[in-house]
């Protein structure tokens, strides 16, 4: 793409290319000061700790597009294609600096850089790559506007944005061809018309009997065309859903370092409000994640919540959230707040939303641009609970139970150490020695069903000869629930007071029978003080399994469960990363054929209990269990095994419901302590025992 001669034969060329660009960058600027950078910078300070790890581990997502292409599949290509279109947007900027930039000031720039040679394998490589993207664009214009996936069948997906830059691209790609083609036919000659594609048409424009004179005047008017295009295109990009291109790396650079699961500790002693319903209580990460939205829909696409017919969509509340910020924003910087006849909650974010989510955590491990999703549904939850009082009954009864009695569960009437009759398990008063702490939690010791769950465990721990013991009376909930439900005060009460007698103790290896609570104390106590070893049972019994501590001697085929199904808690597997071990643990059991559903480890669907949703009512739509069991149902297994107490709730819930007879949920270490040998009467699921008497998930006792 050599540039033509001087314009108008006196202006030269380089005059007229920085004059244009100065023009337009300027405009960009402008525009991107007015409608991002200042509007992102009334939030609250963003995370720009670490700067040399933030921006290692920027690269990867941002230049390797590792999540953009995550999903690839024979039948959604959808992620190749994109992450060749990044790559040729890479190598076409790189050659608008070269060929118009530095070439338009120095002809001979680009030669002297690359020499002849070089300038000829990269005109036509860019040439080979500006065919590929007249290949891709038809076809993204088939898959968005005719097949239309569920992802694309959002309203937002549907603006027309992406057409308006499908079409720029388009048109940019054919003025690169045609440009170098009217060069070729002027009668130059060089490594500049040696590009594939552009000669062989120049050669057929010479061929027709195109006159140079017309090419070289063809030549000037496509090569100023294409810097207009290239330009226009910068100006563009800030008014669109592109800004994702300068928004996701950002993005990328503030992402929270911590594991998934886990979320922010503000300080409340400090804290001017709770929550976030204004511009100003968002952080600047949260206000930036609807400019680094791609609105692709990939975030509402593998959302339960949405997917169940709830109103929640992921991609609508950041998206909804930018609005906002657009639409009082200007106001909020020239200092004049008007949030209060303008509200956000309410008007862009439905209240009812707030709630449908289970933050399970498939839209944050879906998202491509590095989006935090839930953290933004919890802050906004933090304010209706703590500022508000604005909730579901059925969380406020929860709340409530949390607040007076230390557990969820209203109306038990169970102890925490009831259901350790006859094991002969010792509190920590006992023995303060233990090498394990295990946490039962709440819903293992107090919920008729689960006590299956924190027998079993006590079995196989006694067996293997782990030196355990338990809190017992002095163990309260780690306040996952009030957390993710947005009483973050009651959360960070109920986490001192175990702080506390952790501390006590002097414990330092802590193994749980929940995910949720593991997830709280592993991920979220450290930020309180709480620093410990913390292990889910599913990873302590695949090292004890390991190191021949635990011998089975029983085939599960003697107890009539022989084909069964692996489901991964959302708070185990997504939010932790843990999947090989539980599997391992299956895989050892004798006679025990593990079959895995279509949507697993982490594509993982939520089994509807997660956030809250133990206890809060689903809104609208179906029960998210219920769409989970089916999916069960369709591996032909007989057994849905699990390593959640929640989810074994949701699943024995379900497959009531669907009417699934003949078939049964279990979790994983019920299962191994029937295959080793017995300590006692067997009052698994299994076999009989308190496993009659499970209850619905939502019943709450």
């Amino acid at each position: 793409m050599t540039p033509p001669n001087d314009l108008f034969a006196v202006i030269p060329v380089w005059v007229g290319v920085y004059v244009l660009a100065a023009l337009a960058l300027g405009v960009t600027s402008l525009v991107l000061y007015q409608r991002v950078l200042r509007l992102v910078l009334l939030g609250r300070s963003g995370r720009t700790d670490q700067p040399v790890k933030r921006l290692v581990g920027a690269l990867r997502p941002v230049l390797g597009q590792v999540k953009v292409v995550q999903n690839v599949s024979l039948s959604d290509r959808a992620g190749l294609a994109h992450l060749f279109i990044f790559w040729g947007f890479l190598s076409f900027s790189l050659s608008y600096g070269l060929f118009i930039f530095a070439d338009s000031a120095w002809r001979p720039f680009s030669v002297w850089l690359l020499t002849d040679t070089g300038v000829r394998v990269f005109g036509s490589y860019l040439d080979v790559v500006a065919l590929g993207f007249l290949l891709i664009i038809p076809m993204a214009v088939v898959r968005r506007w005719m097949q239309r996936p569920r992802r694309l069948s959002f309203d937002l997906t549907q603006k027309p944005d992406a057409a308006i830059i499908l079409a720029l691209v388009a048109i940019l790609m054919v003025l690169t061809i045609l440009t170098e083609a009217m060069y070729v036919a002027s009668g130059a000659v060089g490594p500049h018309a040696d590009a594939l594609v552009g000669k062989a048409i120049g050669e057929a424009f010479v061929d027709a009997g195109m006159s140079t004179g017309v090419a070289n005047g063809f030549h000037g008017f496509f090569w100023w065309l294409h810097l207009g295009a290239i330009l226009g295109f910068a100006m563009y990009i800030p008014l669109s859903k592109h800004m994702h291109m300068i928004g996701a790396p950002i993005s990328f650079f503030m992402r929270s370092l911590e594991a998934p699961g886990t979320l922010s500790t503000p300080d409340l002693e400090t804290a001017e409000t709770f929550g976030a319903a204004r511009i100003q209580d968002f952080t600047r990460k949260q206000l930036l994640d609807g400019y680094a939205c791609a609105v692709c829909g990939r975030c509402s696409e593998v959302c339960p919540a949405n997917i169940s017919g709830k109103i929640l969509s992921p991609m609508h509340v950041v998206e909804n959230l930018k609005e906002h910020v657009l639409d009082v924003g200007p106001e909020l910087a020239n200092g004049s707040d008007v949030q209060g006849e303008r509200p956000l909650i309410g008007p862009w974010l439905q209240t009812e939303a707030m709630w449908d989510c289970l933050t399970c955590g498939a839209c944050v491990a879906e998202c491509p641009v590095g989006v935090e999703h839930i953290e933004t549904i919890i802050d906004v939850r933090r304010n209706l609970v703590m500022e508000k009082a604005e909730m579901p009954e059925s969380a406020q009864n929860a709340l409530t139970s949390l607040e007076q009695r230390g557990h969820p569960w209203r109306g038990t009437q169970y102890t925490r150490t009831d259901w350790a009759e006859g094991l002969g398990v010792r509190t920590m008063a006992e023995h303060p020695d233990a090498e394990y702490l295990l946490w039962v939690g709440c819903t293992a010791a107090l919920e008729k069903r689960s006590r299956a769950i924190a027998r079993s465990m006590a079995k196989v721990l006694t067996r293997a000869g782990v030196d355990f013991a338990i809190l017992g009376e002095e163990e309260t909930c780690t306040g996952d629930p009030a957390r993710r439900m947005g009483n973050e005060y009651l959360y960070q009460l109920l986490a001192a007071q175990n702080i506390a007698t952790l501390d006590r103790y002097s414990v330092k290896k802590v193994v749980t029978l929940c995910p949720h609570c593991f997830n709280t104390m592993k991920n979220e106590y450290p930020a309180l003080g709480g620093k410990y070893s913390v292990m889910h049972y599913t990873e302590l019994v695949a090292e004890l399994i390991d190191s021949g501590a635990i011998t089975v001697a029983k085939s599960i085929s003697e107890v009539a469960t022989q084909k069964a199904t692996y489901h991964d808690s959302c708070y185990l597997g997504r939010q932790n990363g843990i999947y090989d071990q539980p599997r391992q643990v299956a895989q050892a059991l004798p006679g025990l054929e593990l079959t895995e559903m279509a949507l697993n480890r982490r594509k993982g669907f939520c089994c509807g209990a997660g956030g809250g949703h133990m206890w809060i009512e689903e809104s609208r739509g179906e029960r998210v269990n219920h769409l989970r069991t089916d999916q069960f149902f369709a591996t032909g297994a007989d057994t849905v095994i699990t390593s959640c107490p929640f989810c074994l709730q949701m699943f024995e819930e379900g497959i009531g419901a669907r009417g699934g007879e003949g078939r049964r949920a279990v979790d994983l270490i019920e299962l191994l302590d029937v295959s080793m040998e017995p300590l006692g009467p067997f009052d698994h699921p299994v076999t009989g025992g308190e496993a009659n008497g499970a209850v619905q998930a939502t019943d709450g006792q």
